[in-house]
């Protein structure tokens, strides 16, 4: 009886497209990448600064529109702060998706694995970049927990 192993090695390559299509499939993740980025950024500042002309006008106290400023950047801060982390969880799949060549898994197979896995990250930290950041979110979420582990014991 002879065995022979054989070892197979699976080159996957990205396939080229013509220049124009690059420069279309460049220009749309960027879109995808930057336009939420932008729409998020903006609509925050929008409500901050909105909020702070209206509460400066209605508040006669000797506050400046400087402090009040700061203030809803204090009371807001989680609208700040989601549209960055949710930039920087899409950079590697942006940098990913313009990366190309031929590449061969079974040299390094754990790179490729954390590459597809990468694609996941921005759903399943929705709670991270939404919930934690928000004093109102982050009270609200311990009492819901509070309350089911007291139905648990109960």
């Amino acid at each position: 009886m002879n065995l022979t192993m054989t070892n197979e090695h699976i080159v996957l390559c990205v396939i080229r497209y013509s220049r124009s299509v690059q420069s279309y499939n460049t220009i749309t993740l960027f879109i995808h990448l930057v336009v939420p980025f932008l729409v998020n950024l903006f609509s925050t500042l929008f409500i901050i600064f909105g909020t702070t002309r209206r509460r400066s006008i209605a508040q006669t106290n000797k506050k400046s529109f400087k402090e009040h400023v700061f203030n809803q950047i204090r009371e807001h801060k989680q609208l700040l702060i989601s549209p960055f982390i949710l930039l920087v969880l899409a950079l590697p799949r942006l940098i990913m998706s313009l990366v190309s060549g031929c590449v061969d898994p079974s040299e390094n197979p754990w790179l490729y694995l954390c590459g597809y896995f990468i694609s996941f990250t921005p759903p399943m930290l929705v709670f991270v970049v939404f919930v934690l950041p928000s004093e109102l979110y982050r009270k609200t979420f311990k009492d819901s927990i509070t309350r089911w582990l007291r139905q648990i014991h109960q």
